[in-house]
């Protein structure tokens, strides 16, 4: 390492083939000894080639045997007490944190148990976990025994459950991330915390490392490929999303692309086996269906399953979908004033949509549409913002219009549904609608009354529908575009509907019809000047021929 290590080449070419050798050997001499229960020799074979092996040249790496070098690491890392002490000394920290002043927890930076993480953090196996995991990941790629693999998951999983279980009898799990500067102190919100979450952020991408390379083992492996292994790993994989979900739910859902890329391969494995997929939603399914957990450790399970969830209903029953993927999301749909619900109250909103649009799922849409919808206008503009209204709107014309199994049984059902938009969008506020969700990119769009979000949701739709419906509203969405008196949101309306004609959104047979109305119908001049026409028309106004005389006429001199 000293001569060699960060690219330096201060040895001689034979010398350091010597000395590769030398060490591939000695690790391989060292692997045949140890037992199945490593020790302290696992350990020390562990570190030694953490340092070392990216300085190995591919023909000792190749030497090495991988049965023997992936049992010990995994068992070096997270469950030896030089490693990770398989997640136990989260559960120490409880009894340090103690009650401050104003009503909030502390958990000092001088308590015993911060210095038993930062002492764990500061071990030669845990503060270089990354390099170490990329290693643990080449060894399952190299492994003979497929056995093995199934092995490091279920280390893994005994891993990532014992942590867990240990954060969930914490009392810092008590408090919610909105709630954190309400109820912890500063120390604990600026020292000991954050090192915690460094840890425990470190756990979580070392482990997704890992079943990366062990997702990628089981789609390229015929014996890991059966249909007696490849369901079950999958499972066991999204077990151990879900338990390390409340680490990764905070850093969001995109924090991480090797995380989606587990997540999304061990869904689509496991969608291939609808029996076992059922079985999988029924095992993470919310302990108390159909009420939303006062634990936030409890909600973000639930979150996980409404995210998880969202993936299947193509694949299970109607029944079981009213049952399982139903039951848990209503209780969300009216929590959106709920600071602390946010991210869930969308994720069940997704959930609801998914499962009405699936073609077999009709008449469970037929059913519970009209809850939905009550609900959806029920919350809009207070709990609910103008991009999740419109997004939620559009997919309910989406479901209802052709060729949806629903347009069948309920033709007048989108037509129904813009005649409630464009009655409450004559009613609506005009008022600036404030700043919704924690997405500050969000905040940044034009501001937008309710009465232009509902013209906006309104337009979003246009494209459904069908030839004869669209002759219908295309007028109806210019006159309600002229009843906004902001000149800036009329605008804004005016661009978006331009845009849904325009813009590659219609099919040959709906363009060919808004082409129609716009150049012979009088469409361009209803949404270009209808406005301003309106403004300088009297109740008095009528039809009059070019040239008549009008209101000049008193003033005339002639």
């Amino acid at each position: 390492m000293g001569f060699e290590g960060q690219n330096r080449r201060g040895l001689p070419r034979h010398v350091r083939v010597k000395l590769e050798s030398a060490l591939a050997r000695a690790a391989q001499l060292a692997l045949e000894e140890v037992g199945p229960e490593t020790g302290v020799g696992g350990q020390c074979i562990t570190m030694v080639l953490n340092y070392t092996f990216e300085l190995l040249s591919d023909l000792e790496r190749s030497k090495l045997d991988y049965d023997r070098l992936l049992p010990a690491m995994i068992q070096s890392a997270y469950l030896s007490s030089e490693g990770l002490e398989g997640g136990y000394f989260l559960g120490s920290i409880d009894q340090d944190v103690v009650e401050a002043p104003g009503k909030q927890f502390r958990w000092s930076s001088n308590s015993p148990t911060f210095g038993v993480v930062s002492g764990v953090a500061a071990r030669p196996l845990v503060s270089t976990l990354g390099p170490l995991s990329r290693l643990i990941a080449h060894s399952v790629d190299n492994v003979r025994d497929p056995r093995i693999v199934a092995q490091t998951v279920d280390y893994l999983a005994g891993f990532v459950r014992t942590l867990m279980v240990q954060w969930r009898q914490n009392k810092l799990s008590e408090i919610d991330v909105a709630e954190e500067a309400e109820f912890l102190d500063a120390e604990s919100r600026e020292i000991t915390l954050p090192a915690l979450w460094k840890m425990l952020r470190n756990c979580l991408y070392s482990v997704v490392i890992t079943l990366r390379a062990v997702l990628g083992r089981t789609i390229n492996d015929p014996a890991l490929a059966a249909n007696s292994s490849a369901p079950y790993l999958s499972m066991q994989c999204l077990h151990i999303l879900r338990n390390m979900y409340f680490i990764s739910s905070r850093l969001g859902q995109n924090a991480s692309s090797q995380q989606t890329f587990v997540l999304l391969a061990a869904i689509d494995i496991l969608s291939q086996y609808p029996v076992l997929a059922e079985n999988f939603l029924r095992s993470i399914k919310p302990s108390d269906i159909g009420q939303i957990p006062a634990h936030p450790v409890e909600r973000c399970l639930d979150l996980f399953f409404l995210n998880v969830a969202e993936h299947f209903p193509l694949v299970i029953s109607s029944e079981t979908s009213e049952e399982l993927l139903l039951s848990a999301a209503f209780p969300y749909l009216a929590a959106g004033a709920n600071s602390l619900l946010l991210e869930i109250f969308e994720a069940a909103h997704s959930l609801v949509l998914v499962v009405f649009a699936i073609p077999h799922n009709s008449e469970l849409a037929t059913k519970h549409l009209p809850f939905y919808i009550e609900n959806l206008f029920a919350v809009f503009p207070n709990n609910l913002s103008a991009r999740q209204f419109r997004l939620a709107f559009k997919t309910v014309i989406q479901i209802t219009a052709p060729p949806s199994p629903l347009a069948n049984t309920q033709p007048l059902l989108p037509s129904i549904l813009l005649e409630v938009v464009h009655d409450r969008a004559l009613n609506a506020s005009s008022t600036p609608l404030p700043p919704q969700g924690p997405n500050p990119d969000m905040s940044q769009s034009p501001p937008a009354s309710e009465q232009a979000v509902l013209t906006l949701a309104l337009l979003d739709s246009l494209s459904f529908l069908r030839v004869e419906d669209l002759k219908e509203w295309l007028p109806l969405a210019a006159q309600l575009i002229n009843t906004i008196s902001d000149r800036n949101m009329r605008h804004a309306c005016i661009d978006r509907f331009w845009e849904a004609l325009a813009g590659g959104e219609m099919d040959v047979d709906r363009s060919h019809c808004c082409v129609t109305w716009w150049s012979t119908e009088g469409g361009r001049e209803l949404v270009l000047f209808g406005a301003e026409t309106a403004e300088n028309e009297s109740d008095e106004s009528g039809p009059y021929m070019s040239g008549a005389v009008g209101g000049v006429a008193p003033e005339s001199k002639l």
